[in-house]
């Protein structure tokens, strides 16, 4: 036997390293993730004391769950509400021209999907001003295609369009464009004549 009996420091060093630089010890170790979530158990097993298990640590976790869920519905729930409805006006109540306004000002500036929502907002109050459409809160654009396009057969089409066009750019995140905001304006300006 050509084993040696006593081995060096230096030979004990090496035939560690040569060891340890098999690939299987590096897939063996754990990702960063499982290490991450092992840390956490540790550290919220260490503040619950050793004895508690991994009953109360999961109860734990179970309550920093719904906790999150409860904070991220109470700041997020009004606009997803907003969103779900797809009311076109908010609170205040302007005109017609005001809304036209306020869109060739969003259209001057390069912003297109405010333009789009305040071109659409001038020809739902238009429709109202002339009592075609009743003044109603809370109407979605949907309703406003519907109901406009009963009362206005000519236009039925070119609504729902321009409430599909709305509802992509305000709600779906569209990305708005030029021609978005002229369809609708056009739209609006036949509906006027």
């Amino acid at each position: 036997m050509d084993v040696p009996v006593d081995v060096g420091p230096d030979e004990a060093r090496d035939a560690a390293v040569r060891e340890l630089s098999d690939p299987a010890y590096a897939q063996a170790r754990p990702g960063v993730l499982e290490k991450a979530l092992d840390w956490v158990l540790d550290r919220l097993d260490e503040l619950f004391g050793a004895g508690s298990g991994a009953g109360g640590v999961a109860l734990l976790l179970l309550v920093v769950v719904i906790a999150l869920a409860v904070v991220i519905r109470l700041f997020t729930g009004r606009v997803t509400r907003a969103a779900r409805t797809g009311a076109v006006f908010g609170d205040a109540t302007r005109s017609a021209k005001d809304h036209r306004a306020a869109a060739q000002e969003a259209f001057a500036r390069g912003e297109f999907a405010e333009a789009v929502r305040e071109r659409f907002r001038a020809l739902v109050r238009e429709l109202e001003q002339r009592g075609v459409l009743d003044e109603r809160a809370g109407r979605t654009v949907d309703e406003v295609a519907a109901d406009a396009g009963r009362e206005l057969p000519a236009h039925a089409r070119d609504l729902r369009v321009a409430a599909v066009l709305f509802d992509d750019i305000w709600y779906g995140g569209r990305t708005a464009t030029e021609e978005a905001y002229r369809s609708i304006a056009s739209l609006d300006d036949r509906v006027r004549g």
